[in-house]
């Protein structure tokens, strides 16, 4: 009797010891999508009720099939920058960083409703599900503005001297990467007053912003390869975790519990967020894919990148040859 409760119990052991060091699923790349055009790119977004993929390619806005890469329809724009999505007004919201405007189109027909005048420069933009407004980051003019989407007008505009990148939002407040300045600026989305400014310590001009709600732990990346974690009660540095290199967009999937940085060396750096923060992986993706997008359901990442031609004298970036841009989606390996 108390060697066969033994082996029970050492069996028992073993099979716990074996789910808690089961280790996390490693990114691979699935499928890739050529969409060809010429011109660069900036932001993706990726739409759950859809399953589509909203994408900022030089003067328009591509929407593409996230399951076939089929291009399913465009938006015109004037320097596209990024895509905000309101499904309960079946209104999408796209910045046009040239002309200074944000257009308010219908998630349907793709047509555009509206043209609402924005800040300079207006670059990222965001949908926040607690206030209920649409948040745009102008970078020249080194504000945020918040939009009604009923109202379909700028409610609220809130200085922040600083070039504005991407942001995050919890129940009571928006976080803003602010580049120039290596900080993080936190704005009260009841009044709209900033509350705190949280120095990034050797953080380089800080893009990608993600924030995992039940910690409220923000995940932060810089131009200098790393991924800082922040408190957003008081901006404490709770780690530093190394990336690949040109560093610009982050992520968190709250059900993996995984946060990404996307780089452009052509890696894909994924983190872990739970029992400690450490890096798992850099996944090898392709030159240039900085921007990224995820689908928090199927763990699907979608990477926008081209094949780059000679950078000719003067210039600060290297040509894009016509034709090659792509969407590239990686997924974990099952198990």
């Amino acid at each position: 009797m108390f060697r066969t409760r033994t082996l029970v119990l050492a069996a028992l052991f073993f099979t716990a010891s074996a789910v808690a060091q089961t280790p996390p699923p490693s990114f691979h790349e699935v499928n890739r999508f050529v969409l060809g055009g010429e011109g660069g790119w900036d932001y993706i977004l990726y739409d759950p009720d859809g399953d589509r993929l909203f994408i900022a390619h030089n003067s328009r806005i591509l929407v593409v099939d996230a399951s076939s890469g089929k291009q399913i329809g465009e938006i015109p724009a004037t320097g596209a920058h990024g895509v905000a999505l309101v499904p309960e007004k079946n209104l999408g919201f796209s910045t046009n960083g040239r002309a200074g405007t944000v257009t308010a189109f219908d998630l349907k027909t793709l047509k555009p409703v509206a043209e609402i005048k924005a800040g300079e420069n207006p670059d990222a933009i965001i949908y926040d599900p607690h206030s209920k407004h649409v948040l745009v980051m102008n970078g020249r003019s080194k504000d945020l503005m918040a939009i009604d989407p009923a109202q379909l007008k700028v409610v609220a505009t809130v200085p922040l001297g600083g070039k504005l990148e991407f942001a995050a939002t919890d129940a009571t407040h928006v976080y803003v990467n602010v580049e120039d300045t290596g900080e993080i600026a936190a704005v009260e989305t009841k009044t709209w007053k900033p509350t705190q400014r949280w120095k990034l310590p050797d953080c380089e001009e800080p893009s990608g912003l993600a924030i995992d709600s039940a910690t409220g732990h923000l995940f932060t990346v810089c131009g200098n390869s790393k991924m800082l974690v922040v408190d957003s009660k008081d901006g404490k540095i709770l780690a530093t975790v190394l990336t690949g290199d040109g560093t610009d967009a982050a992520a968190f999937d709250p059900a993996l519990k995984l946060a990404f940085a996307s780089n452009g060396d052509g890696t894909l750096s994924v983190v872990q967020t739970s029992g400690g923060y450490k890096l798992l992986e850099n996944v090898k993706t392709q030159r240039g894919a900085r921007t990224m997008a995820l689908d928090p359901k199927t763990h699907r990442i979608f990477l926008i990148t081209a094949e780059f031609g000679p950078q000719a004298a003067g210039e600060q970036r290297p040509s894009i040859k016509p034709g090659t841009f792509v969407v590239l989606v990686f997924s974990p390996a099952k198990k």
